[in-house]
């Protein structure tokens, strides 16, 4: 088990927050996807983080809906950029 029950940790960075997709296992050797928004705050070094945990027995169904909820991004976001 690694560091924090981390086995996995992939992130991408951006202008002003960054995304991390960590694969964790728990004490039972169970594992789960924790996904964190870290963005920074006005207080020099301080940062709100967010995160949301995506079991495995959920994944399927997690990436189906988030990918409907990407492709209408797509889609609408180049209606507006026709405009």
């Amino acid at each position: 088990m690694g560091q924090r029950g981390e086995v996995f940790s992939t992130r991408f960075v951006t202008n002003d927050r960054t995304y991390f997709f960590n694969v964790k296992e728990n004490y039972k050797g169970d594992m789960y996807l924790n996904i964190v928004e870290s963005k920074g705050t006005e207080d020099e070094g301080r940062y709100i983080r967010q995160s949301i945990i995506v079991y495995p027995e959920d994944l399927g169904e997690f990436i189906r809906e988030f990918q409907k909820s990407v492709d209408y991004m797509k889609v609408h976001a180049s209606k507006k950029t026709e405009n």
